[in-house]
């Protein structure tokens, strides 16, 4: 069992049957009336976010989140595949899924899979990458201010915003959490 008072950031719960997530969370004390937690999170199912509101003392049932890394290996255009290197068995998952994390892999990088039941609900690319450069316009010449920056694509298709010094061919690190350049890869 959790209560509503334990609610943290990431914390998995069971809410009118389904698995949730939460988002965002604030403990509300006002100065007449009861304290409250105002509650931001999503159905780990279908994705739909909702806000609201739940008395602390609001039990709820643990969801149980299976955690495993696999390797991704290929994609069909439908399906994206990933391999247990343990057991070497291979899931399909679909794009939905993969669709923040894909902008960051490459074939037989590793990922964390998170599983509900039995079913993959959530892929996360690892959280720094570093990506080749593949597509990037040349720097402006004389364009030598502070901050001036350009958008490139790396080799795995995303975009990034990176200085204008950075050119093709050059490897980059990126966050994936944010998409954002972090630096040049050592």
């Amino acid at each position: 069992m959790v209560y509503a008072s334990d609610f943290r950031n990431g914390k998995t719960f069971i809410y009118n049957g389904d698995p949730c997530v939460v988002l965002e969370f604030q403990h509300v004390k006002p100065g007449k009336g009861a304290a409250f937690v105002r509650t931001k999170y999503r159905n780990i199912l279908t994705g739909a976010t909702r806000e609201e509101a739940f008395n602390p003392s609001d039990k709820f049932d643990d969801a149980i989140i299976e955690t495993k890394k696999l390797e991704y290996l290929y994609n069909d255009g439908e399906s994206y595949y990933f391999m247990d290197p343990e057991t070497y068995e291979q899931d399909p998952i679909a794009y939905e899924l993969v669709k923040d994390a894909v902008k960051f892999i490459k074939e037989n990088d590793e990922v964390t899979v998170k599983y509900f039941q039995g079913k993959p609900f959530s892929v996360e690319a690892p959280t720094f990458v570093d990506l080749i450069v593949t597509e990037a316009e040349p720097a402006a010449k004389g364009n030598t201010a502070t901050n001036v920056t350009k958008i490139v694509t790396v080799e795995t298709g995303a975009t990034v915003q990176v200085p204008s010094f950075i050119e093709e061919g050059e490897k980059i690190q990126i966050d994936t959490r944010t998409g954002e350049y972090l630096g040049r890869a050592k």
